[in-house]
């Protein structure tokens, strides 16, 4: 079975649990995800299967092609998932978030973050920042010294600075699967994961399973 499926994340919400305490869950829309290709060792060099999500409304003919080799509809989004086993797949076949998931598995979530724009390193590094007072008014939210004296004489690589915050690809581990809805294709998971609402997002099962969640 595929390690993964892409979703779209929905939202945040809260759920009541047996004893009436409040969980907070995020609501993704995993799937359907059709099988576009399979790719094993002595075609490609390794074993995947490429999944897709969403419609593409005007593909491009290249990309018409490819889909229509799998007799699948144009999808918006495509990934691959390795695994050990591509045999046990074949083109056109759908896989649905009930075929990976169960309540109470821990998944992995990966996205894009939400951009922040530019931000100072007081933000987005956490800097503490100079004193407020006692002639040191500008320097508040200053980064202080940047470079180095007579050697080597430049600004080291690496050094944090004030920059484009957010809009980088995270992954949240061993979220704890709450519910499943296979008719509306929603995956319920305890937390928050990464990005915006509509946001594209991977989950898989957790590569790191722990007994908490």
């Amino acid at each position: 079975m595929s390690a993964g499926i892409i979703g779209k994340k929905v939202g945040m919400t809260r759920i009541f649990d047996a004893t009436g305490a409040a969980i907070a869950v995020t609501v993704i829309e995993a799937g359907p995800c059709p099988v576009v290709q399979v790719k094993s060792v002595a075609t490609d060099t390794y074993n995947a299967v490429q999944l897709g999500f969403g419609t593409k409304k005007r593909p491009n003919r290249p990309m018409s092609g490819h889909f229509q080799k799998s007799s699948t509809a144009p999808s918006q989004h495509l990934r691959e998932f390795r695994l050990d086993g591509p045999e046990q797949h074949s083109t056109g076949e759908v896989i649905n978030v009930t075929d990976l998931f169960n309540e109470g598995d821990l998944v992995d979530v990966t996205g894009i973050t939400k951009g922040k724009g530019f931000a100072g390193v007081v933000k987005r590094h956490g800097f503490k920042g100079g004193r407020g007072s006692h002639g040191s008014e500008k320097d508040l939210r200053r980064p202080g010294s940047i470079g180095t004296s007579a050697w080597p004489s430049r600004v080291p690589k690496g050094r944090k600075m004030g920059g484009h915050m957010g809009h980088v690809r995270s992954t949240v581990q061993n979220l704890r699967v709450i519910q499943t809805n296979a008719d509306r294709h929603l995956l319920v998971v305890k937390g928050a994961v990464p990005g915006p609402n509509n946001g594209l997002v991977i989950i898989r099962k957790a590569a790191k399973a722990a007994s908490g969640g």
